[in-house]
This record gives C-alpha cells, structure tokens and sequence, in this order.
C-alpha cells in the first residue's frame, strides 16, 4: 500500500497506483506482466486507444512508457470496480491509518470463521437430559431449575414463549412462523446416519404455525 501525501486529482491518483505497482514489478525483475485497473481512463490511454488530452496527466503516461520497456511483455486490462475490492480495501487502509515516518502499518490478518463462535463452547450433552429439557418442564408444569437465579428464570420464561409443545413433541417457532421439531443428541446421530445412507425423510422436522 502507499498514501500520496500531496493534492491531486483522481486520474492522478490512479496514475500514481499504476507506477507504483510496475515499479514494484520491475524491483521484483518480472518480465511478463498484465497490469489489472478499474480505470478506463488510464487503461484506454496506456493502451494509445484514447488521446490525453489533460497535460497534468502527459508527464506520467511518459513515465510510465518508460517503465514498459524494462519487461519483455506488458498489456494492460480493464476490470469492474466491483471485482478489484482487494485493490480499493487497502487503499482505504492507506487512507485511515496514521504513517510513521518509515511507513510501517499494523500487521492485519484476515480469517475465515465457518461456525459461530459460540460453537466452540457447545459441549455433548452430559446427562440423559436433552438441551431443552428444562423449557419442555417449564412449559408442562411451569417450575424452574433448583440452582436457577431470578434472571435465569425471566430468561426461561422468554425462550419458553418461542416454544410449542404438541403432545410430548417440542416445537420452536422461527421468524416465519414455522414450528421446527427440537431433537435431542441420539436423534441427531440417527438423523445423520439416516441422510448418509439416504433413508432420511420419514421424521417431519417442521410444521406450519396456523
């Protein structure tokens, strides 16, 4: 990444993005090299398809045909804004972070979560107890765990309003409306072998809220 530390104009800007990456290709000895921007303006001139005409803008494209000459080949390609997020994301970071006077940025990392975090905290459960037993009990008989507190019993009385019960079947509601069947771990682990060998489909999972 680099911040232009002078005014300029947004063509220049992009002029600047382009020397800067080919100088950065030629330290790095490249000799083949295709130069990727989302501004046609730059990309049609250096291309000689379109005149330029702005004499702010004549001196870099000078510069920059001077830089062609240190590759063996060289072409230059326009792309969509909205498929060159990499390039406009750390030019964004150049723009908010404050410079030293050597240039040096904060190590950034970036990571992929597959799962909630939360996930990583669920632990198998210990007890023939399934997860919503005490919901299922506060419904039928509306009584609380011994250990519960005062909020962990306001918490029950609010998730147990979300819940439906249908003979001994537990039901949650969605946002839809729609009443999804609360399993326990055994049901999981059948349900799981049951879609593996293709058999899964004989045990309704949802039912419609009237």
């Amino acid at each position: 990444m680099a911040r232009l530390s002078f005014n300029c104009t947004n063509n220049i800007a992009e002029y600047e993005a382009f020397a800067l990456g080919i100088q950065a290709a030629i330290d790095f000895k490249v000799k083949l090299l295709k130069v990727y921007g989302d501004s046609a303006l730059v990309i049609h001139q250096l291309r000689g398809e379109w005149e330029t005409r702005d004499h702010k803008l004549v001196p870099y494209q000078a510069y920059i045909r001077k830089l062609i000459e240190f590759f063996d080949v060289i072409s230059f390609h326009h792309i969509p804004r909205e498929e060159n997020q990499m390039a406009d994301a750390l030019a964004t970071l150049a723009s908010m972070f404050q410079l030293t006077l050597h240039g040096d940025l904060p190590y950034i990392e970036f990571r992929c979560r597959a799962k909630p975090t939360h996930c990583c905290v669920i632990k198998k459960e210990q007890d023939v107890k399934p997860w919503y037993f005490d919901i299922k009990r506060y419904i039928v008989d509306k009584e609380y765990p011994q250990e519960a507190s005062h909020n962990d019993k306001r918490t029950l009385r609010r998730l147990a309003a979300d819940f439906f019960l249908s003979g001994n079947i537990l039901y949650k509601r969605n946002h839809d409306m729609v009443l999804l069947r609360c399993v326990d771990a055994r049901e999981v682990e059948q349900m799981l072998v049951e879609v593996h060998e293709g058999s899964f489909g004989t045990m309704p999972m949802d039912m419609p809220w009237p």
